[in-house]
């Protein structure tokens, strides 16, 4: 089997999928991964072709760009079909050179499913985050102001539709691009039972659990409780950092905190453990609390390692991570970042049984989910 991948420039898109391409590789498939340069090392590792797409004006690299995504959604459809039109030169050539048996696209990395479309190849969506319809989608908390905005963007966004069309891509509107539905095939990295409204989708959706990477390294557990401090490699928060590290340096816990790119000038406190980066498997593994911003990933990692959290979500997807969390009662979130909240909010988790109780519930459904073989047999069956 012949399967071309596509995927965003980020790595919590890119880690998950690395497990699953190394089982593909090992089953004999053959995979042809479309990504960026910075990526190509752990890609080709992992058993893959790597195709690059930089160099072809794929402007949803540039992350001023990626900061206005966010809010101006004329402007991401505008930035979507113009990286789809600069890269449709390139993935024409290599599609008809490959020509796989199943295109496989992150669910947000649109162009490769815009490419399934326009050389009709069976297409599979590869979702690193929840699975969302219109059920699931009421955690991102989307509100009636939103909605009119859209409405009011609409012109434009349909200008940009018509520049796919007259490319050969079948796009009758933008939500034949953005929108999957119960008749996608979608592998999706958690457990049915952390998926919110997972009875509402169908048995083509895929939970196979999250994708944990082996640990590289040990960290001593020094005291009884440990509390791991980590906001991902994005987030940055100076006053909470700060915070942390003078709240946390008046209990008697070992503190490890993960904050890239971030001087702390003060005399750092004995049960303080400060670095640039971590195992954080290696960590969470002696873990007792994750203070956490509630990556989809991070929160996954915490949770398999039967690690309750304390959460501070810095985005719509990280909150609706949050929610579901808090819903099953494996998580609290932060009031806010004072030190007061900071040290109670912890105490809460250590001092309540149910919410390592409830990490574990969670932790059991991730290792029964299947995993990269679960992933492996889904694709072997598609393409029979």
């Amino acid at each position: 089997m012949k399967i071309a991948w596509f995927c965003v420039p980020a790595h919590g898109h890119t880690n998950p999928t690395l497990a699953v391409i190394k089982e593909l590789k090992n089953a004999g498939h053959e995979i042809y991964y479309f990504s960026f340069e910075m990526f190509r090392e752990k890609i080709e590792n992992a058993g893959a072709y790597f195709i690059g797409c930089d160099g072809y004006d794929f402007e949803m690299e540039d992350k001023d760009n990626a900061d206005r995504v966010g809010k101006d959604k004329a402007f991401a459809v505008e930035l979507l079909v113009s990286s789809t039109l600069a890269l449709d030169e390139m993935t024409t050539r290599e599609i008809e050179r490959i020509n796989p048996d199943i295109i496989v696209s992150d669910s947000v990395a649109f162009w490769g499913k815009l490419v399934a479309m326009k050389h009709n190849i069976p297409y599979v969506s590869s979702t690193t985050t929840f699975a969302f319809n219109k059920y699931s989608a009421k955690y991102m908390k989307e509100t009636p102001w939103d909605i009119i905005k859209m409405l009011m963007t609409m012109p434009k966004i349909n200008k940009q539709i018509k520049r796919l069309r007259e490319k050969g891509y079948p796009v009758k509107g933008l939500l034949d691009i953005v929108q999957n539905d119960n008749d996608t095939n979608t592998i999706v990295y958690t457990s049915k039972y952390f998926q919110p409204c997972s009875d509402t989708f169908s048995d083509r959706y895929h939970f196979i659990g999250p994708m944990i990477r082996p640990m590289t390294t040990t960290y001593e557990k020094t005291v009884d409780k440990t509390i791991y401090v980590s906001m991902g490699t994005v987030n940055k928060n100076n006053e909470f950092y700060y915070n942390c590290i003078h709240a946390l340096s008046k209990t008697n816990w070992q503190v490890i905190i993960s904050m890239r790119d971030f001087d702390y000038n003060d005399e750092i406190p004995d049960n303080i453990q400060i670095y640039d980066f971590v195992d954080q498997m290696a960590v969470l593994s002696i873990a007792d609390v994750f203070i956490t911003h509630c990556g989809m990933n991070s929160v996954s990692e915490g949770l398999y390692f039967e690690v309750p959290l304390v959460m501070f979500p810095q985005t719509p997807e990280q909150g609706a991570v949050a929610k579901r969390t808090e819903e099953l009662g494996a998580g609290i979130r932060l009031p806010s970042i004072s030190e007061d909240d900071i040290v109670s909010s912890v105490e809460t988790i250590l001092f309540d049984d149910s919410f390592k109780a409830n990490a574990i519930e969670i932790s059991k459904s991730f290792k029964a989910a299947g995993g990269a073989k679960e992933a492996r047999a889904f694709l072997e069956q598609l393409s029979k």
